[in-house]
């Protein structure tokens, strides 16, 4: 047994984002898929859920999409305390089939898209330190499933992202069906690159006109960040496009600063018709040379492609 694995959990420490004895034991063990240790939360990590939910209720109000304040009418979040999965799973559930799963960190890009393709979504458990509000470079629990979850109650949208999730099938398909190394590395990153920009200016940072005209949010991004919220529909700086599919994914991003251009979708039937038409790029070969740039693909990303088990 591995010193890791005997190592106690700290008492007190709580599951904060940067200090979480739980979450570093278990990558310690290989462990991703993991279950929701409630008790571990303190008080600060309820403290700094309420914080968060308090002033992120009026921007929902005022610059959400319709279907994202339904949905999250419909999870019945306590605004006082960090979300028990198995609660949201009870709401969720139901609705769309769509499942809350928690995980301890980083999930490579297949097996992330593979989990959407059988209603699974990975759910980061730990909270942001107080003193983080604002911003935190990775996802915390708060981005998870008061950003990401509340859409997935939605119908349209969850079945979006099954069929994102088939997308990252095709992928594998094709590219391990490529005889040459490089090659298959080459165009593999450039799919890759193609399917990550798209989910980044869709379901993560995604606008939409409500039924009145009025433009919304309904990426996750968005509804996670209090600051950038309201810069992405009130700022004269940033640009706001009808969303093309050639653009999309030739769009590089970068994630530590306010995004200045967004895309905008009709309707999630749109959304999805975007997601067949990305496939049919890929199958046709569309994908295999878009621009360089961010967001660079890591060796775990390719690898989970490269020796992705297809069914």
């Amino acid at each position: 047994m591995s010193h890791a694995t005997e190592r106690p959990l700290l008492p007190g420490v709580g599951m904060t984002t940067t200090e979480a004895p739980f979450i570093e034991q278990a990558q310690a063990e290989g462990k991703l898929y993991i279950h929701q240790p409630y008790d571990l939360y303190s008080e600060e990590n309820h403290e700094a859920w309420r914080r968060l939910y308090s002033r992120m209720a009026p921007q929902w109000t005022r610059f959400a999409n319709e279907h994202f304040l339904a949905g999250i009418s419909n999870l019945c979040l306590d605004p006082d305390r960090v979300p028990n999965l198995d609660d949201v799973n009870r709401f969720l559930n139901p609705l769309t089939g769509f499942r809350a799963k928690p995980v301890s960190g980083y999930v490579p890009a297949f097996l992330f898209f593979d989990c959407l393709r059988n209603r699974d979504f990975p759910t980061t458990i730990t909270v942001r330190k107080l003193t983080s509000l604002d911003y935190l470079p990775e996802p915390d629990i708060f981005h998870d499933i008061a950003g990401h979850v509340p859409m997935h109650t939605d119908r349209a949208f969850a079945d979006t992202l099954v069929r994102f999730g088939d997308c990252a099938h095709t992928a594998a398909e094709i590219v391990q069906g490529i005889s040459d190394e490089d090659e298959q590395i080459r165009r593999l990153d450039s799919i890759i690159k193609a399917m990550a920009r798209f989910f980044w200016f869709t379901i993560e940072f995604g606008l939409m006109k409500d039924r009145s005209g009025d433009l919304k949010a309904y990426g996750s991004g968005l509804l996670s960040s209090y600051g950038e919220l309201d810069h992405a529909l009130t700022s004269s700086t940033v640009q706001r496009y009808p969303v093309q599919l050639e653009w999309v994914v030739n769009q590089y991003f970068e994630i530590d600063h306010y995004q200045p251009l967004l895309f905008i979708v009709d309707s999630f039937d749109h959304l999805f018709s975007l997601v067949d038409e990305l496939e049919s790029w890929m199958r046709d070969g569309k994908l295999d040379n878009v621009s360089p740039g961010e967001p660079l693909m890591s060796e775990a990303d390719l690898k989970s492609f490269l020796h992705a088990e297809l069914s």
